[in-house]
């Protein structure tokens, strides 16, 4: 018997689950875990809440609550929707437990002491009108690679990982202002020490899937650079150092350790010592999202450790919304919450398996999701247990009959049935879970051409025995499918085991023994229902109309009112000086006459639309009651108005006055 330790990425406790989250790691963990305690291995599989990120202090701000609160609020959430979809975690907890931080801190100070981690002085964006640096998520503006709007940290649009000092036209995403970069400190960890290590570990895991070891491999030849484990602010776990105030440890060295954290807490409840699991098998279930994250982070900061590194980490791919990227601000999702209300959750484990490999990306669609449901599960799967239960009841008592003078067509189907476990059980073992789901599939599709074929309603007229041969192995392939489908559809499973008095579905080797003639089944009952096209409109209607209202709401928000509008004072000015800023391609420094005692200093970035001397002369509408900021280190006291897109000055009429206030 081995001991395996199973991870689910932890997900940041600022909203519920959807249904991308399921798809890419709780799912895949699970079907994997139960799997693995039928065939008897001792799994341990832990997640907790990882309740420190950036994007729940951002939230709090704008709620006007603490982050604690926040991180309860959607810890309770997410642990609502894990059991809703019949997870089988063996502890679930929070990175906010005082156990955890215990365990943080005891970690980074290792790596310290041992010479690993070192100051480091850094330039950091630090916002004048907040009078904070920034940590990443608390800064947007525009990706300098290809222009979209992007945070702090990473573009959604180019994928690009970013520093927050690289973004174009940056603001602090709390007040507005544009932030200046000011010198600070940080701790830096030593990751491009082991840079050779962690090639090996790549290259020479054969566990490592495809999509896993491919990007970690591009990042690698990339070369590895030191990487930043602190941050400035005030929600998070203090870092242990006495010169470190103000400073908080790094969510992506924390969280990994949440997986350690939720294990002690388990070992502690249990009396077994989680080291033994992770000492022997190490398996983390992921979204495609954070791969760098741990398979050269997280790798990394083990090895300065001394401790034992993964040997698999399992990465789902995204699941789009029909044929849309799936997006919680636009409310183009749909929620674990909300679908459970509607359907069974083993109908969702289905689709989000069967529908495409948990390593390729797939796409939710509730029209595809009603075919499935309805031509597989009810009419395949389904039928075929309902008449196999209903038929024994009828012509044999509820007693499955007698196997007897077999002819070929018996034995073939015999042996079908028998090599299903080993089959399936071994897709599982290698994570095809996809294709270990169509397996059984195949085998049940089989079972409904032999149960036609057989034509026991006939036979039973004419030979009992062919008849009684049919229900037998009819009565076989029921009882296998249920331990088969156990670690995909626990509910339906569990309900099949109910009507043929099977007990618990603990053992995948017992789908291996055959039931004895004589063996009472119970009464049957409907399995799978048909989904009406009704309820599919409705669904689609309701997911169209959450996009109007969200949209709707956006409109509303983008609304000002004539006082607001008031609050800013616009007035004609003229470009008396300008000269390009050094070390910089978009900016100018424009002197600008406002009718004042002395010309404004403004900086705008015009250099990619203007030469310094075309600007010279011109009249231009400036805001001029904004807060003074530097940008590149030169102060502005204005702002220039013009175009996003191509720079185009919003220039006055040519009777206007200098000074002249617009509004």
């Amino acid at each position: 018997m081995s001991k395996i330790f199973i991870s689910c990425a932890l997900p940041y406790a600022n909203g519920p689950c959807h249904l991308g989250h399921i798809r890419s790691t709780y799912l895949p963990a699970d079907i994997y875990a139960r799997y693995n305690r039928m065939i008897g291995n001792d799994v341990l599989m832990v997640c907790a809440t990882d309740e420190h990120g950036t994007p729940i202090a951002v939230k709090a701000d704008k709620e006007n609550k603490k982050p604690i609160e926040i991180s309860k609020r959607y810890h309770d959430m997410i642990v609502r929707d894990v059991e809703s979809m019949n997870i089988s975690l063996d502890n679930f907890t929070r990175t906010t437990d005082e156990a955890h931080y215990e365990i943080a801190k005891n970690f980074f100070k290792k790596l310290y002491d041992d010479g690993y981690i070192y100051r480091e002085d850094i330039q950091q964006l630090y916002c004048p009108n907040c009078n904070k640096f920034l940590p990443d998520r608390y800064v947007e503006g525009l990706c300098p690679v290809c222009g979209s709007e992007a945070r702090g940290d990473h573009c959604e649009k180019c994928g690009k990982a970013l520093n927050p000092t690289e973004l174009d036209e940056p603001h602090c995403i709390t007040c507005g202002t544009t932030p200046v970069i000011k010198d600070t400190f940080q701790y830096a960890f030593k990751l491009s020490e082991f840079e050779d290590e962690l090639k090996d570990y790549i290259n020479g895991n054969d566990n490592l899937p495809a999509n896993v070891k491919n990007y970690a491999i591009n990042w690698l030849e990339e070369g590895l650079t030191d990487w930043i484990l602190t941050r400035d602010m005030d929600w998070g776990i203090p870092v242990p150092l006495d010169d470190a105030k103000g400073k908080v440890l790094y969510v992506w060295i924390e969280a990994f350790l949440g997986y350690i954290s939720s294990a002690s807490q388990w070992s502690k409840q249990s009396g077994s010592k989680w080291e033994e699991y992770w000492n022997d098998y190490v398996v983390h279930f992921i979204g495609k999202d954070i791969i760098y994250h741990h398979s050269i982070f997280w790798p990394g900061l083990l090895k300065a450790y001394g401790c034992k590194l993964p040997d698999m980490i399992y990465a789902g791919e995204f699941l789009s919304l029909e044929g849309e990227k799936m997006s919680t601000s636009k409310n183009w999702v749909i929620w674990i919450a909300d679908f459970v209300k509607d359907y069974d959750p083993d109908l969702l484990r289905y689709y989000l398996t069967i529908n495409a490999p948990l390593n390729k990306d797939s796409d939710f669609s509730w029209d595809d999701f009603q075919r499935r449901n309805n031509d597989e599960l009810a009419d395949v799967i389904g039928n075929f247990l309902h008449r196999t239960f209903v038929f024994t009841k009828k012509q044999f008592d509820s007693k499955i009959p007698e196997y007897t003078n077999p002819k070929d067509e018996d034995e073939e189907f015999r042996l079908a049935i028998e090599a299903l476990p080993d089959k399936a059980g071994e897709l599982i073992a290698n994570y095809e879970f996809r294709e270990a789901l169509l397996e059984i599939f195949k085998v049940a599709k089989k079972g409904n051409k032999y149960f036609n074929d057989a034509e026991p309603w006939r036979a039973v007229k004419e030979d009992k025995a062919k008849a009684a041969n049919c229900l037998y192995l009819s009565n076989q392939l029921a009882k296998t499918l249920a331990y088969m489908l156990k670690p995909f559809l626990p509910t339906k499973a569990d309900k099949i085991a109910e009507i043929m008095n099977l007990g618990s579905l603990d053992k995948w080797a017992d789908a291996k023994t055959a039931l004895p003639a004589g063996h009472e089944i119970n009464k049957a009952k409907p399995l799978f229902k048909k989904i009406e096209d009704k309820e599919i409109e409705a669904q689609k209607a309701k997911l169209q109309e959450n996009l109007k209202e969200n949209n709707e709401d956006e409109t509303m928000s983008d609304l000002v009112t004539i006082d607001q509008f008031d609050e800013f004072v616009i007035k004609i000015g003229e470009v008396k000086e300008a000269e390009k800023i050094e070390k910089s391609d978009k900016l100018l420094k424009l002197q600008v006459d406002l009718g004042e005692e002395k010309p404004r200093q403004i900086v705008a970035g015009l250099a990619k639309f203007y030469d310094a001397e075309e600007l010279i002369g011109r009249k231009v509408c400036v805001v001029a009651n904004l807060q003074p900021a530097k940008l590149f280190g030169t102060l502005s006291e204005g702002m220039i108005l013009a175009t996003g897109a191509s720079g185009a000055l919003l220039s006055p009429d040519e009777n206007a006055e200098v000074g002249e206030r617009i509004q």
